[in-house]
């Protein structure tokens, strides 16, 4: 019988030294201990804002390995393994089987539009050379594939290791159709929205925003789970303040160089970004005046979490 999971998932940044030279693990260390200690349940590593593209396999293997053998059960450790050629993608996923890892993240093959048989028979390459279990990345803005909920039926129906799908088009309706088409066989998480995607049956999500505020971002969606929509609510509309200060006249991954910037600015500096994306370093007087927008919303949502964990547990239930 295999572990079901849920709740808020930290998909993680990658820590660089000066430069982006190399991996950082002390501040890595210390970045993981941070989020057990917020109650985060799991982690999710060489995701897109974990910049998995600028990772050398060399660094790969050290950080994985690094990663499962700190965690030590603390968390869920996922992988990304994603690649567009699929042995490298098969190659990958074996080996964070054998390191120990928890569970796979895998994107479809990017940059080439994949027929819905051809993304099939990549998934069904990865299924047969290990056994974690699987979420299916669901992002048509990087990866030019939009999985259909049809195809996502199939693919669970198919595999037993298929069971989760970061759900991230921004039809917040496909989660309902991808239950509905998988025969129940697959627990959709949130890719953004929390409070409209668990009103449509997510049971999890993948959660950006705990590189910076874990406490606050594990909370709302146990809340969500509970139906305390109010709540939910109320952090959430904090978190879209973020968002719109980070697009404003910036790239659609821009937020990867801030989240690094705002961890930093909670207490655990994880070094910069890689080339090509924009350093936080370059943006100079602009992004440290974006960042000193966005800590004063850290804080407030300590002070919402603070107050909604502080009323009696049957008026919290309300």
């Amino acid at each position: 019988m295999r572990t079901q999971y849920t709740g808020s998932h930290t998909v993680t940044v990658t820590p660089f030294t000066p430069g982006g030279a190399e991996i950082d693990f002390e501040a890595w260390e210390g970045f993981l201990d941070w989020q057990v200690e917020c109650g985060v349940p799991g982690v999710i590593i060489l995701g897109t804002t974990g910049e998995f593209l600028t990772i050398s396999d060399a660094e790969r293997t050290a950080f994985v390995r690094h990663t499962v053998n700190y965690v030590n059960g603390r968390m869920v450790v996922w992988v990304g393994t994603m690649n567009a050629y699929t042995p490298n993608a098969v190659r990958y996923s074996k080996e964070a089987e054998d390191l120990g890892a928890d569970g796979l993240m895998i994107i479809p093959p990017y940059y080439v539009t994949p027929t819905d048989d051809e993304i099939f028979g990549y998934y069904r390459a990865i299924c047969e050379a290990q056994n974690l279990q699987i979420m299916l990345y669901n992002n048509p803005f990087t990866s030019n594939v939009d999985m259909s909920a049809k195809l996502v039926g199939r693919l669970a129906r198919s595999f037993e290791q298929i069971r989760y799908i970061k759900e991230a088009s921004q039809r917040i309706e496909r989660i309902h159709d991808i239950i509905v088409e998988s025969e129940g066989h697959m627990h959709p998480w949130a890719g953004q929205r929390v409070l409209e995607s668990y009103k449509m049956g997510a049971e999890g999500y993948v959660n950006p925003y705990g590189n910076y505020i874990p406490r606050a971002s594990v909370k709302f969606v146990e809340w969500a789970e509970q139906g305390r929509w109010d709540d939910v609510q109320r952090v959430q509309d904090v978190i879209s303040q973020f968002d719109t200060i980070i697009v404003e006249g910036h790239p659609l991954y821009g937020h990867q160089c801030y989240s690094k910037a705002l961890a930093a600015a909670a207490g655990h500096p994880v070094g910069d970004v890689r080339a090509p994306l924009t350093t936080y370093e370059s943006l100079g007087d602009e992004g440290r005046a974006r960042v000193a927008k966005m800590v004063p919303l850290m804080e407030e949502l300590d002070r919402i979490v603070d107050e909604i964990e502080a009323r009696p547990a049957a008026a919290a239930a309300e």
